[in-house]
């Protein structure tokens, strides 16, 4: 039977093609995402290994100075007393903090939120073994820095340059003094890293004669354990220490989850493209069992029993699927380099290594391709089996049973309904479990409206056929029949495009709502022309960029939106450190009771909800805690009034305070963000006052009520794409189904199309019937596909509607239109070669044709 299943595979191989193709493309994503992982996860392996090669014992502390906690870093006498240890060939002292970098433009150079920088510590020689100088030296003096290699290259700047600096407070003018190579992981996530002076360092940083962390490297011979456990003692309250070797472990376990996490993240896709090529698959199978109806049979009356009917049939898929596994393994080696070319080309630099594949990879890519298309062969080799050797004495293959269609649209309807009940159920019970529960209705309501698809088809298509009749005449109407006349195999085709829209619709339909609800927060909340942060977000800005913008020209209103804790009758409660008066101004403050005026007078202001939580109300005295602090900082109970109730704002936090109420207990805020006003609104001239009076400084960002938009919607659409790109593969195996089908049907009516040709159809209008039933077919997935995709999405917006202020369902027409456009093009397109295979038959062959 071996024989037999390979002759049969390569006598039909143009048409067991598209089959190749599908499980092709779904094997080189699935190999190219393991190949990418793996290689990924050995190159920071190996960098995190070499980077504390040199390393015996590094110990890590938390505290900050700035904040009262006098034992919370290393002291230069507790550094003195490491490097008399024995077995310590050296100990050296880290400091490191924020450090952006302006471009010849003065713009930043890296992504900010892994902008670094940190001091020059170099030993006797006069080096630092952290960094390698290719030009220039380190840094000795106050005004000088030195630059890793690549930012240097991305802003132009050589030794002796002048370069401007900002860190988090005003920036400066620094000399270049050298040029470094590093295997530092910021500047390999695309940031930059600037070295200075280590007084220049811990003043910038910490406190002059501090340190946050310390690398001790062991002379020859000595323990590593052995100087962690005489190091500990001599350690501040909450450092940590630890040898070389457990941090290069940890380092790989973090490696290791990330890559864990981005790995079922793409192989959830490549399941997905899988998925949808399974209906390619088992559509070609039956159509190829079915035409091949009369040879079965005859296996059938020379001997052949059921059994080696359908183990033929399953050989066929056998070798089919090897061979493209292998094929697909091949392209997702490809795949993979290709992808750490782009990490490279959008600035996340990825350690040099080799290229990874394991056994693992490749076990798991040749049985995935296998394994998919023997499962998808499977019921039409069933099929096949069943075949009586009676057939071979006709030329046409058996209809599908009553009795069959009773049970696949019985099982169906059933199976239809549990998810739809499901999908019902967790929009009402709302939150993480309902989003739980909706999606497992969605996967029984896709599998039941795939089972349902064949009887869907007929009513579907039975609204268009008139509409093709009337404009496009004889094709029109050929079209329209043709893509009932075999619902099983309209309707698998149609699952493959419909499971592919599904996803992308309520993507759209989620990502759409989103981005209004967020416009209209911004719209709803937002008072003030500007908002200032530190560029790339999660750092604070420092107090003088709060004073600077209070003295900018034009400013009529300026206030932090300044993070802060407080203690509330023994709870804790995020807290907005505001400056009263100019609050109401940069925000829409909507007053319930009280006034905001009492802000001014240090009293308190509550959110509605908080206050309603907690049966808080306009006037109540509550114990208020500052400054909780268990390491000695100040600390202080004060009674204060509740003087304002005001409406949830999406901006603030649910309790606001003066920024006077809270000063003596912060040395150093915590402010992400100043907003301000402007006595003539948003304009050029106004913004380049801001920019003059934080004295131009790279590493802030100002941004205008259009770019808070367009920030929070970017973040949506980028995410939207991401999706669209990972969704991208199904849809082009979809695309390769509905070819496929075409392909196959041309062929299995060639007797019919020299029919037509004979009685007076041309050339023109063969094209144009199979042009028609494409799109037919195409737009009847797109159909069912868009349905059901905004029905899951109106399910999970209702989960989500009470997280997300102002949500309300929004279904964007015009790209459900642009949608449906996209599939009647591909429609034509993948009619294109089947179209032009049939207006290219000859007549009376075609018609000799069984």
């Amino acid at each position: 039977m071996f024989r037999t299943a390979l002759r049969n595979v390569l006598a039909h191989k143009a048409r067991l093609l598209m089959t190749v193709l599908a499980v092709m493309l779904g094997v080189a994503f699935v190999s190219g995402t393991l190949v990418f992982t793996d290689t990924l996860g050995n190159a920071y392996r190996k960098q995190s290994a070499k980077s504390y090669d040199n390393v015996a014992v590094a110990v890590t502390t938390f505290g900050d100075q700035t904040d009262g906690q006098k034992n919370a870093n290393i002291d230069t006498k507790t550094l003195e007393k490491i490097r008399g240890l024995d077995g310590v060939a050296e100990a050296t002292g880290r400091v490191s903090g924020f450090a952006g970098v302006a471009d010849q433009d003065g713009k930043l150079i890296g992504n900010g939120w892994s902008n670094t920088g940190a001091n020059f510590a170099p030993g006797k020689d006069g080096k630092d073994a952290a960094y390698a100088f290719t030009d220039g030296s380190g840094p000795v003096k106050n005004s000088q820095i030195a630059l890793d290699e690549d930012s240097a290259a991305k802003g132009k700047y050589r030794v002796g340059d002048t370069v401007r600096v900002a860190t988090n407070g005003p920036a400066k003018d620094y000399t270049l003094s050298g040029v470094f190579t590093t295997e530092d992981g910021a500047v390999n996530a695309g940031g930059s890293l600037v070295l200075f002076d280590t007084p220049v360092a811990q003043k910038l940083y910490l406190k002059p004669g501090y340190f946050k962390d310390v690398t001790i490297a062991a002379a020859a011979g000595a323990s590593d354990q052995k100087i962690l456990d005489e190091v500990k003692p001599l350690l501040p309250k909450d450092a940590e220490a630890q040898t070389g070797r457990q941090l290069a472990d940890d380092q790989a376990r973090e490696i290791e989850q990330g890559l864990s996490n981005l790995n079922t993240m793409l192989l959830a896709f490549a399941a997905i493209a899988l998925f949808v090529g399974i209906f390619l698959i088992a559509n070609t199978f039956t159509m190829l069992v079915a035409q091949r109806t009369r040879e079965l049979a005859l296996m059938r009356a020379v001997g052949a029993s059921r059994r080696q009917v359908k183990r033929s049939v399953m050989l066929e898929a056998l070798v089919v699927g090897a061979l493209a596994a292998v094929i697909g393994f091949v392209l997702g080696i490809g795949l993979a380099t290709g992808l750490r070319s782009a990490m490279d080309s959008f600035g996340a630099k990825v350690p040099a290594g080799p290229l990874v594949v394991s056994p693992t990879a490749i076990a798991s890519a040749l049985a995935v391709g296998v394994l998919v298309t023997v499962l998808a062969a499977w019921l039409p080799a069933r099929r096949a089996a069943k075949i009586p050797p009676v057939a071979a004495m006709g030329s046409a293959h058996l209809p599908a049973t009553t009795k069959s269609l009773v049970v696949r649209n019985t099982l169906g309807s059933v199976i239809t309904l549990a998810g739809a009940g499901a999908i019902l159920a967790g929009a009402a019970m709302g939150k993480e479990a309902g989003r739980m529960v909706i999606g497992v209705g969605a996967f029984l309501t896709l599998i039941g409206i795939i089972v349902l698809i064949p009887l869907l088809s007929r009513p579907v298509i039975a609204l268009a056929r008139p509409l093709l009749h009337r404009v496009f005449g004889v094709s029109g109407k050929l079209a329209g029949q043709n893509a009932v006349r075999n619902p099983r195999r309209t309707g698998a085709t149609a699952s493959a495009l419909a499971i592919g829209l599904t996803l992308v619709t309520g993507l759209t339909v989620i990502g759409v709502t989103l981005g209004q609800a967020i416009d209209k927060m911004t719209t709803d909340n937002i008072r003030a022309d500007y908002m200032v942060t530190m560029a790339g977000g999660g750092r604070g800005l420092d107090k003088s960029a709060l004073t600077a913008l209070e003295k900018a020209k034009g400013v009529s209103a300026v206030s932090p939106n300044q993070y802060t804790s407080l203690e509330i009758k023994g709870e804790y409660h995020n807290a907005s450190a505001v400056t009263p008066g100019d609050v109401e101004q940069v925000f829409h403050m909507k007053t319930v009771s009280g006034s905001m005026a009492t802000l001014g007078k240090g009293e308190i202001a509550v959110a509605e909800k908080t206050a309603k939580s907690n049966g808080w109300k306009a006037g109540d005295k509550l114990p208020v805690k500052f400054g909780v602090d268990s390491d000695g900082g100040k600390a202080e109970t004060k009674t204060l009034t509740v003087g304002a109730l005001y409406e949830d704002n999406d901006f603030l936090e649910p309790v606001m305070v003066a920024t006077s109420l809270v000063a003596p207990y912060e040395s150093k805020p915590y402010i992400p963000e100043v907003w301000v006003k402007m006595d003539s609104g948003a304009s050029e001239a106004n913004e380049q006052a801001l920019v003059d009076a934080l004295g131009d400084n790279p590493a802030m960002s100002i941004m205008d009520r259009q770019d808070i938009r367009n920030m929070f919607g970017g973040m949506i659409n980028t995410m939207l794409n991401i999706m669209y790109g990972l969704l991208a593969m199904a849809l082009i195996i979809a695309v390769l189904g509905v070819i496929n089908t075409l392909a196959m049907s041309v062929f299995e009516r060639q007797q019919e199309i020299g029919m037509l040709r004979a009685i007076g159809l041309d050339r023109r209008k063969v094209k144009r019937m199979i042009r028609l039933e494409a799109v037919v077919i195409s737009l009847f997935g797109a159909v069912i596909g868009v349905a059901l995709g905004s029905f899951l999405a109106w399910a999970i917006g209702e989960t989500i509607k009470s997280e997300i202020p102002g949500y309300a369902l929004v279904v964007p027409w015009d790209r459900i239109g642009i949608f449906l456009l996209l599939a009647g093009v591909v429609g034509v397109l993948a009619a294109l070669w089947p179209a032009r295979s049939a207006a290219r038959l000859n007549m009376l062959t075609a018609i000799k044709t069984e």
